[in-house]
């Protein structure tokens, strides 16, 4: 093995059950190197890179270490070897300080000196340019700042080798900056850093090396600079796929829809959405940015009827809905398309087949007391076959289906209802870039229909190419409304931290 190769894995293979995710994958970091881990969801790059963090462990292949074979057992163990992985979902205790975040988990740290410590995690700052206050709490701290404190948090514990799982996934545009600065920085101090992603144009910008995986296997390793993103994007989805996104362009557009004053607290007792002032017109697909937790599910919720508010009018064609329950609205003649986060949840019933999921949403529009079955049974085949749903057929349980085919059994159904506004809460989440586009295609299918699209997002560049307008929500406040053929990342992103608002 190279003298500058920090970690190789060999033919790694790990199941679970009947599913095989990770199939004889090869891989290597080398120090002082950026090296992505590039597929769809479920390619097996969280499950590869657990394996090099400790939390499983490979049915077979062999891990090396600094050269050296090792085995871990548990995530301690990789830690002693300098290993620090960064989870999407960060592991920190809300009321603790910073420092004390980071000492917590040390031995002896009952009796440890905390000025010495104190100085030690500046000077880590300082070589690394990862600003924090020590002294601040996690509850008042940004995404970013937690993300920062996490990377402190590793290397304060000797860590040489980084893996930072979809770090940028709820990051503003600035914050993401802020991040490559800090990756490049560990890069020149000699570490080597495993960045885990989907993003094309990241995994451009800022890495060496990309390996691509694709349903478990590695399929190629690039150098990134004699790469293109077409190729890796035909080497993730295993076939050729435009990525230009057309904006379908739609005239003499009406308000259909206008959210005035709205105010909801949430379980918590806490404002979600404060004084949401907004509307939407026939054709028009507005998107909705903002961090996580910035109101998005709650505004989603309140439109459809699923949550009460504290204050506030929801108008649609003339009628104020608010307060109306979500049968009390499509009693009305409202046929409100809703796609929520939670899938199996609030989506759809796990245990029913694709056919009794479309009859739970039109049963009510059926007359007489004996449910017609013929054209739902033809509508469900006619989904799975627009949507190329992986099935092996139309009565098949949604909960053993993969969650990208759920999600397109979710979507195909709100858009068969023929709503005159469709709510959708992140409709590409989990799927495959071909399937994401088919989506967009459909969405923009509904705006030439007439259809008003509420269109919430986490892909910056998505929501601009696909969106009309972007409003963006700030700790439950309108920062801005803004034109995307006006707007830029940067503008967008200032208000997503609240830094300006759009009067």
């Amino acid at each position: 093995m190279q003298a500058d190769i920090a970690v190789e894995m060999r033919n790694i293979s790990k199941n679970f059950g009947s599913i095989k995710a990770n199939e004889n994958m090869n891989f290597n970091v080398r120090y002082g190197e950026v090296h992505a881990l590039l597929g769809e969801n479920g390619a097996g790059k969280s499950t590869l890179m657990n394996m090099l963090s400790g939390i499983y462990s490979p049915d077979s292949g062999s891990i090396f270490v600094h050269g050296k074979e090792v085995r871990f057992m548990s995530p301690k163990e990789p830690i002693q070897m300098g290993i620090g992985m960064i989870h999407q979902h960060f592991k920190l205790i809300d009321i603790y300080t910073a420092l004390e975040n980071i000492i917590l988990g040390e031995k002896g740290s009952f009796f440890i000196n905390k000025q010495e410590i104190s100085k030690e995690i500046k000077g880590i700052s300082d070589q690394f340019g990862l600003g924090i206050q020590q002294n601040k709490k996690v509850y008042d701290m940004s995404v970013g700042e937690k993300q920062t404190l996490e990377i402190i948090k590793v290397l304060f514990r000797g860590a040489k080798i980084l893996i930072l799982d979809e770090p940028t996934a709820v990051l503003t545009p600035q914050e993401i900056k802020k991040l490559f600065e800090i990756v490049n920085n560990m890069k020149a101090a000699g570490c080597a850093v495993i960045i885990i992603t989907h993003k094309l144009n990241e995994v451009m910008e800022i890495s060496d090396r990309v390996t691509v995986l694709r349903k478990g296997q590695s399929i190629m390793t690039y150098e990134t600079s004699q790469t293109t993103m077409k190729e890796l994007t035909e080497k993730m989805v295993g076939k050729s796929i435009d990525l230009s996104i057309k904006r379908a362009e739609t005239k003499g557009n009406v308000e259909i829809l206008k959210v005035d004053h709205l105010t909801v607290v949430n379980k918590e007792k806490i404002n979600a959405l404060k004084d949401v002032s907004f509307n939407l017109k026939s054709g028009e697909i507005l998107g909705v940015a903002g961090i996580a937790g910035s109101g998005q599910k709650e505004l989603c919720e309140t439109i459809a009827g699923l949550c009460t508010a504290q204050k506030g009018k929801i108008i649609f064609q003339g009628d104020n809905i608010l307060g109306k329950s979500p049968r009390a609205i499509i009693r009305l003649g409202i046929r409100m398309g809703f796609i929520p986060e939670d899938r199996l949840g609030m989506g759809l019933v796990a245990s029913m087949d694709i056919v009794h999921n479309i009859i739970l949403k039109d049963y009510q529009g059926q007359k007489g007391i004996f449910l017609k079955r013929k054209h739902i049974i033809k509508k469900a085949e006619n989904i799975v076959k627009r949507l190329d749903i992986n099935t092996p057929g139309i009565y098949h349980p949604v909960r053993k289906l993969s969650g990208g085919n759920i999600q397109k059994v979710l979507l195909g159904r709100e858009i068969d209802s023929n709503p005159k506004v469709l709510i959708t809460a992140y409709p590409v989440r989990g799927l495959d870039i071909g399937a994401s586009f088919k989506i967009y295609d459909l969405l923009n299918e509904q705006k030439r229909n007439g259809v008003g699209v509420l269109f919430i997002g986490e892909d910056l560049d998505i929501l601009i190419d696909l969106c009309d307008r972007i409003m963006v929500l700030c700790d439950g406040s309108v920062t801005g409304i803004v034109n995307t053929k006006e707007a830029s990342k940067e503008d967008i992103g200032l208000l997503m931290a609240g830094e300006y608002k759009v009067q």
